[in-house]
């Protein structure tokens, strides 16, 4: 299973467009929503707005769990729409079972690693300073800089977190969870063109940006994306 899953997203070399679609500019179209926290009514509605959406993938941006107790059909619903999905885990689960819940449903934990659709290359890293998967400021950085290395030469990117960034309006709308040091320096060192969080309820659809790059609460609602 993993080596199959492995090969499924494997990042392709920058430059070579990875599909017709891709050659002649088709826009890659983005479900992204996060904070799911174990309710399968809402892993249902998610799937079937990507479907009402076209889009052509989902990205889950961690918390898809309560503490891990609640695991039961929240990918379910994604798959059996045949919907491509990537996820990251979040503070309420750790990497170990964001793990065995991708593999299971034959999906992508993107948690140090990356993968390129439509020539739009995505990397991630989940976990918080809080919680179940509790990583430092430089691990953080780290595990973005590892998943960044494949698709470094690519003009576009999308970076999916958890937590948001140090020194941004979601994180003064919090006096509980500070933002990330680790994360806010990969966004200045890799400049992707979105950056994708949740993390911070209050702050759901807030857009921001960092230099160039468009900073996104995606929230439990979701969010569409396109680049």
């Amino acid at each position: 299973m993993k080596q199959h899953q492995q090969n499924m997203y494997e990042a392709k070399p920058a430059g070579r467009a990875t599909n017709k679609a891709a050659r002649l500019g088709e826009k890659l179209r983005i479900l992204a929503a996060g904070d799911l926290h174990g309710d399968s009514s809402l892993a249902k509605r998610l799937a079937e707005k990507a479907t009402k959406e076209k889009a052509d993938i989902v990205i889950l941006c961690g918390d898809l769990t309560f503490h891990e107790i609640s695991t039961e059909n929240i990918l379910g619903p994604f798959k059996k729409a045949g919907h491509k999905v990537l996820l990251i885990p979040g503070n309420h689960e750790t990497n170990a079972t964001a793990d065995f819940m991708a593999q299971l449903y034959d999906m992508k934990n993107l948690h140090g690693y990356s993968a390129v659709y439509k020539d739009v290359g995505i990397f991630g890293a989940g976990g918080a300073n809080i919680g179940l998967f509790q990583l430092g400021e430089d691990e953080l950085y780290s595990t973005l800089e590892h998943g960044h290395e494949k698709v470094k030469s690519l003009s576009k990117k999308i970076m999916v977190t958890h937590v948001h960034p140090a020194g941004t309006v979601m994180e003064k709308l919090t006096d509980i969870f500070p933002g990330s040091t680790g994360i806010r320096k990969a966004v200045e060192s890799f400049r992707p063109d979105f950056l994708l969080c949740s993390h911070v309820h209050e702050a759901e659809g807030i857009e921001e940006k960092i230099g160039s790059t468009t900073v996104v609460n995606v929230g439990k609602a979701g969010k569409i994306i396109e680049l």
